[in-house]
């Protein structure tokens, strides 16, 4: 399998003598990984976004650094960028906000998930079964429900991003555009990501049959493999939701894939946090 463009070890690299541009190297690195992450965007699996978060910590550790040099310093103190920098830290607290979310979720949904696992392998009465599904169904909803207000807020900040206006000009105007690079692709990762563990079942599901119904066999085949392979979360949801439909509470061995599928991803999210 072709390595991802974003499995690539941060680096210093040393720049010649006979070039030009005396930029930092902490500001090339930061550069570099804001290109790598806004060429991964259009990717959707698991897999895809958990290089992303790998990619993302590595920005958030550069700049880190970069806030503690004395010239990033002296720029953000004159007085005329009092602004940005006030709505640079406003924005700081959202992001941290909508990080404790993201992983909160990905902690409930995990327990929730192995909780229904065991009781499916336990295989209770058919009234109690259908109970701990819908349990699990409305739970998944509210999680919906309080990502939504998250990535109201992303989205908020972002519109106040596009709109905000600076001087590129001289070390200031340097120094606020890669901060403010580095704010925009953090956004767009983090809505990425509530995006993906919050998507419904039900839709992943929709959009399968439509796709189907517009493809020959041959094409049909593939896209259901790659569909199943792209959000295992809402993957499991949607196989709930069905077996709750239909009635059918006795074949479970399906179901209980999907769930187990569903928390490998979730681990494979949570320990980037341990990484």
């Amino acid at each position: 399998m072709e390595a991802s463009p974003l499995n690539v070890q941060p680096s210093f690299h040393a720049r010649s003598n006979s070039l030009p541009s005396r930029q930092h190297p902490i500001t090339s690195q930061i550069d570099e990984n804001v290109t790598r992450l806004r060429a991964s965007q259009s990717a959707s699996t698991s897999s895809s976004m958990g290089d992303k978060l790998n990619c993302l910590q590595d920005l958030s550790d550069y700049v880190d650094m970069y806030l503690q040099l004395p010239r990033t310093q002296q720029a953000l103190a004159q007085e005329q960028q009092r602004k940005f920098v006030d709505e640079l830290l406003d924005g700081s607290l959202v992001l941290l906000d909508v990080c404790g979310t993201a992983k909160e979720v990905l902690l409930q949904t995990k327990e929730c998930t192995q909780e229904l696992q065991s009781i499916l392998r336990r295989r209770k009465e058919a009234d109690g079964l259908a109970n701990e599904v819908r349990k699990y169904l409305t739970f998944m909803k509210a999680t919906r429900k309080a990502i939504l207000k998250d990535l109201k807020n992303l989205k908020h900040m972002e519109n106040q991003l596009s709109t905000s206006s600076f001087s590129r000009d001289g070390e200031t105007g340097a120094v606020i555009s890669s901060l403010k690079q580095a704010e925009e692709v953090t956004i767009s990762v983090l809505e990425s990501l509530l995006s993906f563990i919050s998507r419904s079942g039900t839709e992943l599901k929709s959009r399968r049959w439509s796709l189907v119904s517009k493809l020959m066999h041959q094409k049909r085949v593939l896209c259901g493999e790659v569909e199943q392979k792209t959000n295992e979360i809402a993957n499991a949801e949607a196989a709930l939701h069905s077996m709750i439909k239909s009635g059918n509470m006795k074949n479970v061995e399906d179901v209980q894939n999907k769930l187990q599928n569903s928390e490998i991803c979730i681990q494979d999210l949570e320990g980037l946090d341990q990484s």
